[in-house]
């Protein structure tokens, strides 16, 4: 109590100098520049072993209120409390994108494209392209993209609007069963998936000469190896990078809100093909970051959402790592 009056009365009292020095003719310094009214451009480089690593945002996607047709298994009021303990909006659930880019210095390899120019998930997506040319990086020569799985957005950004490929020098990567689902015609009239699925074939099936199946365990690249995950699509895939003697290990869509999926991991996701089995793939994967300690990257944490997974009650934490302004 005393150290909280002293603490206001420290403020009231800075205050009060400030309004004295400004009756008494001394004006603080005023900026000589209009505000810029823009945001950096976002990407994040580190080092995994001997590759530069760029993490490189498509931008957030908008989901409108979480509710528990969104986050499944929850109440709302348990969800609008989860949130509200971590300061975090109870009105609009907004998901990054966090894009990986290797360069192992023989290859360029771009793991999801985003959503490309599609704004159904809000206006703020969408920023891949001009993001790695701001990160130094142009789009024809990205050698290899690799896609986690077939949702709009880690593949829509494939194909420009005109057809044209945006990466047109890159190898595919891709769960030959994910292609198969999500490139059904059958599937269009399906009421919670139909709207998908015209917009993924106009994206994979012209790229289909370009795809090389993934399978699970397979080392799919030099030091990148994939690892079956299923339940958020049926062929969803993580991926270990290793270099170096480091490790990161690409979660892809195990988990989708940094508070919700690990406070109570759960919780199902309406997006996932089989919530159940999404639950069981996503507490298997904590339980093995919390143990092993290996850093991960998630695509839909907060930006660059690169962290470890830590053990905490029956559920989870993220602990961001400290970003580094120079290598």
């Amino acid at each position: 109590m005393f150290r909280s009056a002293l603490s206001r009365r420290a403020v009231v009292a800075g205050l009060s100098s400030s309004a004295a020095a400004v009756a008494g003719g001394v004006l603080p310094a005023r900026a000589k520049a209009p505000p810029v009214g823009t945001q950096a451009p976002a990407f994040y480089r580190f080092k995994i072993g001997t590759i530069e690593a760029t993490i490189v945002s498509d931008g957030e996607l908008s989901l409108g209120r979480p509710t528990p047709g969104l986050f499944g298994g929850v109440t709302q009021k348990t969800i609008n409390g989860m949130l509200t303990r971590r300061f975090l909006p109870t009105d609009n659930v907004e998901l990054e994108e966090n894009a990986l880019l290797l360069n192992t210095g023989d290859k360029l390899v771009l793991f999801d494209v985003g959503v490309g120019t599609s704004k159904a998930f809000g206006p703020k997506a969408g920023r891949i392209q001009s993001n790695l040319k701001a990160a130094g990086y142009d789009p024809k020569d990205v050698d290899a993209i690799v896609l986690t799985h077939a949702h709009p957005d880690h593949c829509w950004g494939l194909l420009a609007d005109d057809g044209t490929s945006n990466f047109p020098n890159a190898q595919i990567f891709l769960q030959e069963s994910d292609l198969t689902f999500w490139t059904d015609q059958a599937k269009a009239s399906d009421k919670a998936i139909g709207s998908f699925i015209e917009p993924t074939r106009r994206q994979l099936l012209p790229n289909r000469e370009r795809i090389a199946f993934i399978k699970g365990g397979a080392e799919i690249l030099p030091g990148v190896q994939a690892i079956a995950t299923p339940g958020h699509t049926v062929g969803h895939t993580s991926f270990v990078v290793t270099s170096g003697g480091k490790t990161l290990l690409l979660t892809a869509d195990v988990c989708h809100h940094d508070v919700l999926s690990l406070e109570n991991p759960r919780i199902e996701m309406m997006f996932d093909t089989d919530p159940k089995q999404g639950v069981a793939t996503r507490i298997r994967v904590l339980d093995m970051l919390a143990a092993q300690k290996t850093p991960a990257l998630v695509y839909h944490f907060p930006f660059p959402g690169i962290g470890h997974i830590s053990k905490q009650g029956d559920g989870y934490r993220f602990n961001p790592m400290p970003m580094t302004t120079a290598l």
